[in-house]
């Protein structure tokens, strides 16, 4: 019997559009028999902040309510994490970066080390930085032990003009719309990807 992979996603999602790209990387982890677990960063500012910004008070609310927050027992538990952030000038939010960061314990113990480890992004606009943020996030991960999996040109998915040889991605522009379905044809062939990586670094 094969091996069943365990992949943690957590992810940043302030509108739902990295959220909905979250559940595509989910889809593809399980088509390849692996138990995932999705589970949302929380924010960092506090409620009267968040009301000032017209949804996002209702928007996190609804969110939080489908998925836990990250903790440092689903990292360990987890042979393989496949991170997700929207962009924040070029760079990883810092609600998913406060989650990393809490994962120190872990590193000193050498608990991450050997596991499987991926990054989507999302963003407004067409070079809003997807592809820094992704490759952002290697730095941390090659910190903390991860072997790194990035999506390559892999699989003829990759080849329709979304996404990236990094890490899935989506362009949402204003107002948020999508993913589309290519970018989360993507998404998914992530999450195939990284399971089927971490299937091998868990085989007896």
């Amino acid at each position: 019997m094969a091996t069943k992979p365990k992949v943690l996603i957590p992810f940043y999602s302030r509108s739902g559009t990295v959220e909905r790209l979250a559940k595509a990387v989910a889809e593809g982890a399980e088509s390849e028999g692996a138990e995932v677990r999705l589970r949302r960063a929380r924010e960092l500012v506090d409620w009267d902040i968040m009301s000032s910004v017209p949804g996002w008070k209702e928007s996190a609310e609804a969110m939080n309510a489908r998925y836990p927050a990250p903790t440092a027992e689903d990292a360990e538990w987890a042979d393989a994490v496949i991170f997700g952030t929207p962009t924040r000038f070029g760079n990883v939010s810092s609600e998913l970066k406060a989650y990393i960061d809490s994962l120190g314990g872990l590193w000193a113990q050498g608990k991450l080390v050997g596991k499987a480890g991926s990054v989507f992004a999302g963003s407004s606009q067409q070079h809003g930085g997807n592809e820094t943020t992704v490759v952002s996030l290697w730095n941390p991960l090659a910190h903390l032990g991860f072997i790194i999996v990035p999506t390559g040109y892999a699989d003829p998915v990759m080849f329709a003009g979304a996404g990236s040889p990094y890490g899935a991605s989506v362009i949402s522009g204003h107002p948020p719309s999508g993913p589309s379905e290519a970018e989360l044809a993507v998404a998914r062939f992530q999450g195939k990807r990284v399971a089927q990586v971490a299937r091998k670094l868990i085989a007896p």
